[in-house]
Parts: C-alpha cells; sequence; structure tokens
C-alpha cells in the first residue's frame, strides 16, 4: 500500500519551497501525495495562488478555508481557531501517513496541532531557526515539539532542534529547499521578465520585500513609511513591490507601497505576486533586494548579490556576507542600499559560499520519508542533551 504524504501549504512563497518535494513525491511509485491548500492561497485579495498550484499540475485534495477578512491580531486567532477545527475533518477524510509542513506560520500551527490530536505523525522542514522579531519563532519552535521528523537547513539548526528534546535519529541537517527551485527551474531572461511583467528595467533595479515585524517597537506603518523615505533618494532606481504577507497589518503595508508605486508609475511596479519562476527570475536581475524577507538570506546569496536586510524580523538567523542589516529609518536604510549598491561590496561577494548547503534537499526529504519506520513513532520521549554523550 502505497504511504499516503499529505503536504500543507498556505502561502506562494511556502509553496516555491515545497514545489519540488511534492514533485518527488508524485513520483514516487511507492508514495501518494495529499495536498491541503489554506490560508492566502484561497484568498482573492491574495491573487487566488491555488490557481498557480493546478497550473503547476498538481491535485488539490483539500481546500481548507481558514483565512478570516481581518488581518488585526483578534482575526488572525479567530483564523487559527478556524483552522483547527477545518483541519481536524481534513485529516479525518484523507487519513495520511505523515503530514508535512514547512516554517513558522500560524496556518501551519493549527495544522499540526489538529495532526497531534488526530496522531499524524508529521515532519516539520526548516525547524530551529530563529526569527527574534516575530511571533513566528514561537509558532516554529512550538510545531517542532509537536513534529516527529525534522528537516534542518544548516547544522546550527539541527544542534537547536536537538536542544530542544528531538531525537537525534529523527533530525536531518538537508540544506534549504529553497535552492532545488533556483537549479531547476529555466529563469526567465531580462527581456522575457520585462515582457511578462510589464517591468521597465533601469540602471539600478531594486525588488521590495516587506513583511509585518510582530514584536517590534516602531510600529508597522511607520517601518514602512521609513523605507518609502529611504527610495524616495535613488529617483533614478526602478523598483517592484510585492504584496506583503497575510500577518497583523500586512494589509496596511501593501496599500501604502500600492499608492507610493501608483504615485511613482514611471519607475515603480506593485503585484500581488510574481510566483516562484518570476520571483526568482526577479533575483536574478534585479541589483539589489530590500526588505526583510527570509529569501534575502537563503535565495538571494545564490545570485551573489546584496540583501539590505531592514529592522529585526530575521535576528537570530544564519546570514550570508552578502546581507547587509540596517535599523528600519529612512538614513540608515539608504546608507545600506548604497553600500550594497557600491563596486567594493558587489565585488566582495564573488567569492561567497552560501551556508545553506547546496540543491538536492527535496530528493533527500523524499527519501527520508519514504523509508523512516513509523511503527512507534508516535511515542515520543524527551531526548535530554545533559544525559546523552552523543547528540549527532
Amino acid at each position: 500500500m502505497k504511504r499516503k504524504i499529505c503536504v500543507v501549504t498556505g502561502t506562494r512563497a511556502e509553496y516555491g519551497l515545497l514545489h519540488w518535494l511534492m514533485k518527488e513525491i508524485d513520483n514516487d511509485a511507492s508514495l501518494k501525495l495529499q495536498l491541503a491548500v489554506t490560508g492566502a492561497h484561497l484568498s482573492p485579495e491574495f491573487g487566488l495562488t491555488y490557481r498557480m498550484i493546478e497550473k503547476d499540475g498538481f491535485q488539490i485534495d483539500e481546500k481548507v478555508e481558514m483565512l478570516l477578512s481581518s488581518d488585526s491580531d483578534v482575526g488572525i486567532a479567530k483564523s487559527m481557531g478556524l483552522g483547527l477545527m477545518s483541519f481536524a475533518e481534513c485529516f479525518s477524510r484523507l487519513r495520511p501517513d505523515i503530514v508535512v509542513g514547512l516554517g513558522d506560520r500560524y496556518e501551519l500551527l493549527s495544522a499540526v496541532t489538529a495532526a497531534l490530536v488526530t496522531r499524524v505523525p508529521v515532519a516539520h522542514i526548516h525547524g530551529g531557526e530563529l526569527t527574534q522579531g516575530v511571533f513566528d519563532e514561537q509558532i516554529r519552535h512550538s510545531i517542532t515539539k509537536m513534529s516527529h521528523l525534522h528537516f534542518t537547513a544548516a547544522e546550527e539548526y539541527r544542534e537547536r532542534v536537538i536542544q530542544l528534546g528531538e531525537d537525534p535519529e529523527h533530525v536531518y541537517n538537508v540544506g534549504a529547499p529553497a535552492l532545488d527551485s533556483i537549479s531547476r527551474l529555466r529563469m526567465l531572461s531580462r527581456e522575457e521578465f520585462a515582457k511578462e511583467t510589464g517591468f521597465e528595467f533601469g540602471t539600478v533595479n531594486f525588488l521590495v520585500t516587506f513583511h509585518p515585524v510582530t514584536r517590534g517597537k516602531t510600529g508597522v506603518e511607520a517601518q514602512a513609511i521609513e523605507l518609502l523615505r529611504a527610495l524616495d533618494r535613488f529617483k533614478d532606481a526602478k523598483v517592484i513591490f510585492t504584496q506583503s504577507n497575510a500577518d497583523p497589518d500586512g494589509r496596511r503595508i501593501s496599500e501604502l507601497f500600492g499608492a507610493y508605486a501608483k504615485r511613482n508609475s514611471g519607475r515603480c511596479m506593485f503585484v500581488n505576486s510574481l510566483g516562484q519562476m518570476k520571483y526568482l527570475s526577479a533575483l536574478n536581475h534585479i541589483d539589489a533586494l530590500i526588505g526583510n524577507s527570509s529569501s534575502g538570506l537563503i535565495e538571494m546569496p545564490y545570485f551573489r548579490k546584496p540583501t539590505v536586510n531592514i529592522g529585526s524580523r530575521q535576528d537570530g538567523r544564519i546570514k550570508p556576507d552578502s546581507v547587509i542589516d540596517c535599523e528600519p529609518s529612512a538614513g540608515s536604510i539608504a546608507g545600506a542600499i548604497s553600500r550594497a549598491c557600491s563596486p567594493e561590496f558587489l565585488g566582495s561577494l564573488k567569492k561567497m559560499q552560501n551556508p545553506y548547503g547546496k540543491p538536492g534537499a527535496s530528493l533527500r526529504i523524499k527519501n527520508i520519508l519514504k523509508s523512516t519506520s513509523l511503527k512507534d513513532i508516535l511515542n515520543k520521549k524527551f531526548h535530554d542533551i545533559r544525559s546523552q554523550d552523543n547528540t549527532k
């Protein structure tokens, strides 16, 4: 009987990271891919990106509605409650052997909690990381404690998952799945990208991807305004803004960016979603990524190009040499952008090594999902590193 692997995805960015793992599972004769789509994928506001998943040839087994119209704290909490109920029903119908989720978003927390109480083993990707500027960090570690198989992007993260009490035999450093997309997809040329998006490249080009900092001292709106003030100092730069995610106050960021792009229509563009291929192609052709997205730490370094990382959202993560940290103030952001575009800094990136490994994580994960014995896997015990000599 085929082992049923249920992959959960709630956002366009997360799907991009899971895409090739889903392909690997779907192409394996001994496995059956189940796909539960939720969150922003089902929202018109975020582009109904479930259609992109279907266009890629995947069959969606369950559309789990949980995203409410409000992006307030209360609205998000209510969405989580709705998601918990809906995922319990989903897993009851699908009867998966393993649920697979990636990252630290609240949609996944609802899914994993439902899997816990319905006694379905969970495999978690990208555990052990720190994101000290957002409450997602607590969500990530909570998911780790409810999971049974762990796939980390670096050895430091593997050690942290073990520190949380997880069995070393079930914690695997496989590298970052994002690198699989870069190595497998055919990137659009500069001309093809311009034709498909309508974006006219200039002498200097930026991509802005900025999300709420849910634990920051400075308000979300104030930070976004400071970023826009910094961009005002680069009048010759062409800019692509991507929509913020479905975190608290994400809608306000998107409103500000959309209005700025409209006021500066000759040099700026706002998009709901580029999709995986176009987003990675954009990284390949722009001069700098500006914002606070994890793609600036993981995907952008592959192209040996600079990232201007604003504020505290990514505090605690491993940062390649291509990342320039700055405060969420116009002066600090502008200074970081100037440094990122300098010949000296660009020259320093030519021999940079990416700490997130090499492509192939998706195949490595699939093979482990396929071969791991599930007998007694639900009977977890806390692994106390103080009483163990070997944690590797």
